[in-house]
């Protein structure tokens, strides 16, 4: 009998790995330049180092798709771009958004520099306005000479017109010595756009900050659920072992519920906890900012072994969260109707050559896209350049979960 189980096990995992579609694959991400002379001015110069520009997010709208380069290091050409996903290439050049002029970087010692300037992203977020959320870090060169250009800041676009409609700055009172925004969601329905919510955590703060779109303001929260969890902060990804004290990362929003709060799951991704708070926790500042909070946190289980996860993903149809991970060159999902635990958490994804370190994952057309970027090997040895580093894979959503715990309930 559990030798029958093994082998369906087996063959379902084979048949939705058969099913895993790879959009997109670069050895090296390429830029559409405006003329070539502007390419070779800015290699000459170090503006663009190819082999230092690794994508790490992504956001789809419509026939845009939304890829971020954050500035590890010198040399990213620009950290915001898009793809027109109308035009199938696999190795598409990535187009600046909204413009170059935006993505680049100001002259040392500028005193202003545009609103609509993004300095380094790791994440963004489509909203149901037609509206992109960018959390731009401000940090330039973050692995070599960090330069703070720009106080980290919410970057808020109209995807109609590629015009800003706001760009709101963090207060003094969000930020922590060791603060860094990696991360947005957004909380917002189509007919209350003005009433937009944002949730951005600070994984080296350990903290989340709230932004209010009708008040223009912000507030911190904390809380111990935040923190990463000691036993877990060894990973091993690619060959490559490192240890990280990352906190709250990922971060998703379930469907309104009957008193039209969301739940908002998170978890460190130094952790194999989940937990999750009712958005109203969170929209309310002054009880958001109560010390005396902690019981509104529920500890939903423990995903198990080497489950460490970046990103996650809710599918409002399904009731499944979708999450990264990281030790597992993968993916899982968790039917959040059942109680999480080990057993109840489904691998919807995993190959060792094509998924290593998936970085991020986001729900669109019915898809699961993932993407992965090798970043323990950009981070602690080098990449190949002969070799595919970067991909952005998708399977449709019904295909990832058939045959796993997510399925059926």
């Amino acid at each position: 009998m559990n030798t029958l189980l093994i082998v369906a096990l087996t063959l379902g995992l084979a048949w939705a790995q058969a099913e895993l579609e790879e959009v997109y694959g670069w050895k090296q991400m390429e830029f559409a330049w405006p003329d070539e002379k502007t390419k070779q001015d800015a290699l000459q110069s170090g503006a663009y180092i190819p082999e230092n520009n690794l994508p790490l997010g992504i956001q789809k709208w419509k026939n845009k798709l939304f890829v971020t380069v954050p500035r590890w290091k010198a040399g990213v050409a620009a950290s915001l771009n898009v793809l027109d996903t109308d035009k199938p290439n696999k190795t598409a050049a990535l187009v600046p958004y909204p413009d170059w002029t935006a993505n680049t970087l100001p002259p040392a010692g500028a005193e202003k520099v545009p609103d609509n300037t993004v300095v380094s992203v790791f994440r963004t977020r489509v909203d149901v306005c037609d509206r992109l959320w960018v959390m731009d870090t401000g940090l330039a060169d973050i692995l070599g000479e960090p330069r703070q250009i720009t106080k980290p800041a919410l970057v808020i676009f109209d995807l109609n017109t590629d015009k800003l409609i706001r760009r709101y700055e963090f207060k003094a009172t969000d930020l922590k010595e060791d603060s860094f925004f990696a991360n947005v969601v957004v909380d917002v329905t189509p007919d209350r756009c003005d009433k937009a919510y944002a949730y951005v955590p600070d994984l080296g703060g350990y903290g989340v900050v709230v932004y209010s779109l009708a008040e223009n303001d912000s507030w911190r929260v904390t809380h111990n659920f935040f923190h990463f969890d000691p036993l877990k902060g060894d990973l091993t990804v690619g060959g490559v072992n490192f240890q990280w004290t990352d906190g709250v990362f990922g971060l998703a929003l379930s469907e309104p519920k009957a008193n039209g709060q969301r739940l908002m799951y998170f978890h460190a991704l130094a952790s194999t906890k989940e937990f999750s708070v009712p958005t109203g926790v969170l929209q309310n500042k002054t009880l958001a900012t109560d010390p005396h909070n902690y019981y509104m946190f529920k500890l939903e289980g423990d995903r198990g072994h080497n489950t460490q996860a970046t990103s996650s993903a809710y599918d409002e149809r399904t009731k499944i969260l979708f999450l990264t991970q990281l030790n597992k060159d993968g993916a899982a999902c968790w039917n959040t109707q059942r109680g999480l635990s080990p057993s109840s958490l489904g691998t919807i994804a995993k190959d060792p050559e094509r998924l290593i370190f998936t970085n991020d994952i986001m729900l669109a057309d019915d898809y699961v896209y993932m993407l992965s970027d090798k970043m323990s090997l950009f981070l602690y040895k080098s990449l190949q350049p002969d070799e595919v580093n970067y991909r952005i894979m998708r399977i449709k959503v019904q295909d990832a979960i058939r045959g796993t715990p997510c399925a059926g309930y």
